[in-house]
């Protein structure tokens, strides 16, 4: 898949503006973000693909629009930034230099403010959740299960659950795997792919993206899978690199599509009956490495 980045940016430049942002369905503003090529951007467009807000970055595997207005993402594999509508930074932690990892090699794939204030950060090389204050003091700490420790690939996305528990994908390990509060394995799952995202939802089966399984699956607490979008299920689509997903309140799924090149879509709506109601591409303002989306204007609560 990598190697389609040059392809996708010569393909980009030979075809006309028109065709390099479109949106079909109801048009809405999407936060995406991009590492490669010269966009490297992170940004907030509009229906007609106008940026309302944008930021450069280097590289980035998770972003979050607070409920406050700002921006939590990362500007690099280690650099975590909290951003207002302004353009401001309002906080900033460096997990290269910070709790002990001075010296030592640290990727972040995942990042995540909580209820009292602080933000989770899944600390890829330490092997560990950290939860810190506004101060960058932690206030809890868990190790992490690795089968295969490797610095790029111990973790991609990460989420705290509302039980206190944490819900991990193992890239490397391609294991889905949830730890209590207090770091013991209760439940895990085996992808045997190079997975990036695990959510859980509201009846309790875990949505996962497969990352290179090309795939969207969903499965039940037995492991049992109930649903699933694989590589050439939606008509005029195909899935490339699968990473961020969401279960809308309407029962849709929302799939962000990194490394399909131009001829695809970056991110689809589909039903469960497997069909594309909503799509985003944007070669103008992205590039072809767009791993991390938050869809707006979706009428419902968004599971993530």
């Amino acid at each position: 898949m990598r190697l389609t980045h040059g392809i996708a940016l010569f393909l980009s430049l030979a075809l006309p503006l028109a065709a390099l942002a479109d949106q079909t369905g109801p048009k809405r503003r999407v936060l995406a973000g991009d590492y490669t090529g010269g966009k490297k951007r992170l940004a907030i467009v509009d229906g007609d693909g106008k940026i309302l807000w944008e930021q450069k970055i280097n590289n980035i595997h998770d972003v979050h629009l607070l409920d406050n207005g700002n921006v939590l993402f990362q500007s690099d594999w280690t650099k975590i930034v909290e951003v207002d509508k302004d353009g401001k930074t309002v906080w900033a932690y460096d997990a290269g230099k910070a709790n002990g990892n001075e010296g030592k090699r640290v990727e972040v794939h995942a990042i995540q403010r909580l209820k009292d204030g602080s933000t989770m950060i899944a600390e890829s090389g330490p092997g560990r959740i950290i939860e810190v204050d506004k101060d960058g003091k932690i206030q809890k700490e868990i190790k992490l299960k690795l089968d295969k420790p490797d610095v790029h690939r111990d973790t991609r996305n990460a989420r705290k659950l509302a039980n206190g528990h944490y819900l991990v994908a193992h890239e490397g390990d391609g294991k889905v795997r949830e730890y209590d509060g207090d770091g013991k394995v209760v439940w895990e799952y085996e992808v045997k792919t190079a997975l990036y995202s695990a959510i859980r939802l509201a009846n309790g089966n875990t949505l996962i993206g497969t990352g290179n399984g090309h795939s969207v699956i969903e499965v039940d607490p037995k492991g049992v899978i109930v649903w699933a979008v694989s590589e050439n299920d939606l008509a005029g689509v195909k899935l490339a690199w699968v990473t961020q997903v969401a279960r809308l309140a309407n029962g849709n799924t929302i799939i962000v599509n990194c490394h399909a090149g131009p001829n695809n879509p970056q991110i689809v709506e589909v039903t469960k009956e497997k069909k594309v109601v909503w799509s985003f591409k944007d070669f103008k303002t992205f590039d072809n490495a767009l791993p991390v989306a938050q869809v707006l204007d979706i009428e419902g609560e968004v599971v993530r």
